[in-house]
């Protein structure tokens, strides 16, 4: 059963044919909302709002352990991680879809992983591939078989939040590599590791990074909207395909 967590823009996921919303408690806390279980063209999901349905979590605040402790617990075999971001590579237009291959962490102080209690041995996990190759090409090829356009590819720069990247920080990620820039990808996808969860992403670009293309002056927020509730439009559609596509009834073991 694949999880969706929805993050700025995807608050709820209408094509969810809800049967029941679960309060979870976990070892690590509260999560960020209720688990909604239901169906998807027929097949099982659940979904999970990283900032709360309210959308009051702020990034550095959203509690990913809890969160991911609680959709495995609930039986989720994979992870589909939806977030708006801003696009640094110059081909990255506001609108478009990106399916990342690769992070780069620039986040502090957040609980980045489930080995640290007193006397747990301490415990490495890989990490040199972030994304489940599998999850990805599946989400690839349900967008395709829609004639949705999408980017595959890119450097997801994750930081700290809640405030938005000066230019100058943004030239930085860029010198670093990065292609995309948000604030939730970690520790949420190596918290998927840990728990051997196969974790994807479907990335938003809401808008140019920081002093890039009509963000060169700051970025204008009144226009975000528009262009996440079309995009969202698009990307609900791909989840749609991906739920209910026979691949997902097959088991899913990682693939890095």
């Amino acid at each position: 059963m694949l999880a969706i967590i929805g993050g700025s823009g995807l608050t709820t996921l209408s094509n969810l044919d809800v049967s029941h919303r679960e309060v979870v408690r976990t070892p690590y806390g509260e999560p960020s909302g209720a688990v909604v279980f239901g169906q998807i063209s027929g097949q099982p999901a659940m979904f999970l709002p990283r900032h709360g349905y309210g959308h009051t979590i702020a990034p550095h605040m959203v509690n990913y352990r809890a969160n991911l402790w609680a959709l495995h617990h609930h039986g989720a075999t994979g992870i589909i991680s939806v977030a708006s971001v801003g696009g640094i590579r110059s081909d990255l237009q506001p609108g478009e879809i990106v399916v990342p291959n690769q992070i780069v962490d620039y986040t502090w102080g957040r609980k980045s992983t489930y080995f640290e209690a007193t006397g747990t041995p301490v415990t490495h996990v890989d990490f040199t591939e972030p994304y489940d190759h599998e999850l990805c090409r599946r989400i690839v090829e349900a967008a395709a078989a829609l004639g949705i356009e999408i980017k595959v590819g890119g450097v997801y720069a994750a930081t700290q939040g809640p405030r938005l990247e000066s230019a100058a920080e943004i030239n930085r990620f860029e010198r670093d590599g990065a292609d995309l820039v948000g604030m939730t990808g970690m520790p949420e996808a190596v918290l998927a590791r840990e728990l051997g969860l196969p974790y994807a992403a479907i990335n938003v670009i809401a808008n140019h990074a920081a002093g890039r293309g009509s963000s060169a002056n700051g970025i204008r927020f009144e226009s975000l909207e528009h262009v996440l509730q079309e995009a969202m439009g698009r990307v609900k559609a791909i989840i749609e395909r991906l739920v209910g596509s026979p691949d997902n009834c097959q088991p899913m073991g990682m693939s890095v």
